[in-house]
């Protein structure tokens, strides 16, 4: 119950988000919009395979502290993220700022056959590597066909 609360709760918070402004205004070139998508598809891949310590290195520092381990970081993916877990028919959307945060959205389909919009916070290292600093899901828009 409590990780459909917080579903929830990040569907009215995305819905209360200002329009995103669009990665080149946000000073994010093409070299960095493809290694934020790389990652972001690197730790989907670890997901799959279940490749914990992949999928916790494609974390930030900030998130890996929340977790501590990897174990422990993919047992709260697989119990509150299933439709990242096990994504399906992933396609990179708009990448930009929302309140002050580069976000990546990124269109899936979880193994239930309901499509979400994760939106990913990204953090930039002091190597220049990105890293995921946070996901939130929500259902997706009426895409219409």
């Amino acid at each position: 119950m409590r990780g459909r609360a917080f579903r929830r709760l990040a569907f009215v918070l995305f819905l209360a988000l200002p329009a995103a402004s669009h990665a080149d205004d946000a000073g994010v070139g093409g070299a960095d919009a493809a290694a934020i998508r790389a990652v972001i598809s690197h730790q989907l891949g670890a997901f799959l395979r279940d490749d914990d310590v992949a999928a916790y290195g494609d974390a930030s520092p900030t998130i890996q502290a929340l977790f501590h381990d990897p174990a422990t970081f993919m047992d709260m993916v697989r119990t509150g993220y299933q439709s990242v877990y096990r994504a399906r028919g992933v396609e990179f959307r708009d990448l930009g700022m929302m309140e002050g945060r580069l976000v990546q959205q990124v269109y899936m389909t979880g193994p239930d056959g309901i499509p979400v919009l994760a939106l990913y916070s990204m953090q930039k290292q002091p190597d220049g590597s990105w890293k995921i600093n946070g996901c939130s899901i929500a259902r997706a828009p009426d895409q219409g066909v």
